[in-house]
């Protein structure tokens, strides 16, 4: 007679990535040409770029055709000196670097005929760096409104109160629609609110709404160039993607859930064993037995010592047990191997009684040991 097995409901793993709170300052670039008072490019020189308000400081070289280039240059006005061999050639003050890219060029044949004149800007670069330092400044005014507005979201949503992190979101996207952090965080406050609504048509539409905001977020970032230069930019976009695939499985979208947590873990490997065992909570939970013992193989293969994949992989292979005619159990192939592997590395876990039971049913020893060579008698 068949033996049945009443098992927790797996729950699909919090993972809890989220982006930082603060929005990342918008830096510029720069670039210039370099050339000597014969108008030869000057090759292998120093270019510094110094801060006067900020005090960064950048020190850039120029190529064989006198030409230099940075990113990443935090907006304000700058100290820009040409040196060659230690020795300064000439030297601008108070360059301002916007959002936009700032060009300045070094051309001492020029300089030299304007000595006269003194240091300083053309007309038209004082009108284009003037326009330069007037957005840098808006942005950072906006910049730090927004970031208000999510600190005191955070602390709403820590105390419990998504109602007040929504409104404080909300707000802020009235500002500046633009950012996707905010949209993120938004999406979040709907997420963790939903299990609070006791009317369900309320939680659907919470869901259904932070569905709505996480999309938004993944586009805003996928088309923003800024964005996809920063250093992080992919596990950024795996924690979007790894909520929003939260939120699928909550709304029972199975298939959408399961190719929402590949793409996160497609695009941040450090981190797949986590999204790939959410996939493997969810088809599980979904009756999807086959497609979850591939899920949690997956896992295993990222990370081979997270003890609990082996054990839920047992339960997917232990459902498909079979009873021979002889009355007994007949498990698949290797669900023996999972359990006892689960013990090895968690022997005391949050599933070891379980999975004793579970060798147990199928005539298997409960090996804590599983793995390991013996060693070999003496004679």
């Amino acid at each position: 007679m068949k033996k049945y097995f009443i098992l927790p409901l797996l729950l699909v793993l919090a993972v809890g990535l989220s982006a930082p709170l603060a929005l990342a300052q918008t830096t510029g670039t720069v670039k210039g040409t370099c050339k000597d008072v014969e108008g030869k490019p000057i090759p292998q020189a120093e270019v510094q770029w110094a801060g006067t308000e900020s005090g960064h400081k950048y020190n850039l070289k120029t190529n064989n055709k006198g030409e230099y280039f940075s990113l990443g240059m935090v907006p304000g006005k700058y100290n820009v000196t040409l040196t060659k061999d230690g020795k300064e050639l000439f030297h601008f003050n108070g360059v301002p670097v916007g959002l936009d890219e700032t060009v300045q060029d070094f051309d001492l044949k020029k300089e030299q005929a304007s000595q006269a004149q003194g240091q300083g800007l053309t007309p038209e670069q004082a009108a284009k760096a003037k326009e330069a330092a007037a957005k840098a400044e808006n942005e950072k005014k906006t910049v730090g409104t927004l970031n208000d507005h999510l600190k005191a979201a955070s602390a709403a949503s820590d105390a419990g109160d998504f109602e007040t992190a929504i409104a404080k979101l909300t707000e802020a996207n009235q500002i500046d629609s633009t950012r996707d952090l905010i949209w993120f965080k938004l999406g979040d406050a709907y997420r963790m609110s939903a299990p609070k609504q006791t009317d369900p048509a309320e939680k659907q539409k919470r869901y259904e709404l932070a569905t709505t905001n996480y999309q938004k977020a993944i586009e805003l970032r996928s088309a923003s160039e800024a964005a996809q230069k920063e250093p992080d930019n992919n596990v950024k976009m795996a924690a979007y993607y790894n909520n929003l695939a939260e939120v699928y499985s909550k709304s029972n979208k199975v298939d959408d859930a399961v190719a929402t947590y590949n793409k996160a873990a497609q695009l941040d490997p450090a981190h797949a064993g986590t999204y790939l065992f959410n996939e493997g909570a969810i088809l599980t939970n979904a009756g999807k037995g086959d497609d979850a013992i591939v899920a949690f193989d997956k896992v295993i293969a990222a990370d081979p010592t997270k003890a609990a994949a082996y054990y839920w992989k047992g339960v997917n292979l232990i459902a498909k047990e079979t009873v021979g005619k002889d009355g007994k159990v007949v498990a698949p192939e290797g669900t023996a191997e999972a359990f006892q592997k689960y013990l090895e590395l968690d022997p005391n876990g949050p599933y070891a009684e379980g999975a004793k039971g579970m060798l147990a049913s199928i005539g298997a020893p409960a090996e804590t040991g599983f793995g390991t060579k013996k060693k070999p008698v003496k004679k």
